[in-house]
């Protein structure tokens, strides 16, 4: 329940930076929906909830070491930061989740390969503001 309450809290404080980027807002609406799903029990909403932090890291990390410590952007940018952490943590259930969602046996390959995938996703996403 932990996961859904800072994937929330964490849509929430993101919603104002989602104004000038190329997927925040979508990304934060994405993960709102599918942490309520989690608040009601539904326990496939784990893989929306670990996709949706990880294409918002592109939209936050950028704003969080950009204007100075003490600007509200950075502190804000910050604490969404650290309420992503237990989604990103949560990723090994969020592959065996997605294994499911997508109609594929849930073996350890199968497993593997989309946590794999989920890292490089992450990989992703965090490398993509800097090119």
């Amino acid at each position: 329940m932990w996961i859904a309450s800072t994937a929330l809290f964490a849509a929430l404080l993101v919603l104002p930076f989602a104004q000038s980027t190329w997927h925040g807002a979508e990304a934060s609406a994405i993960l709102a929906v599918s942490a309520t799903a989690m608040f009601a029990g539904q326990r496939w909403a784990i893989a929306p909830v670990v996709l949706a932090e990880l294409l918002l890291l592109p939209t936050l990390w950028p704003r969080a070491f950009e204007g100075g410590w003490h600007s509200a952007t950075a502190i804000t940018a910050l604490v969404t930061l650290a309420a992503i952490v237990p989604g990103v943590l949560a990723m090994r259930r969020a592959a065996a989740a997605l294994t499911l969602v997508t109609g594929q046996r849930r073996t350890r390959t199968n497993c593997r390969r989309f946590h794999v995938g989920l890292v490089a996703v992450g990989i992703l996403a965090t490398l993509l503001p800097i090119l």
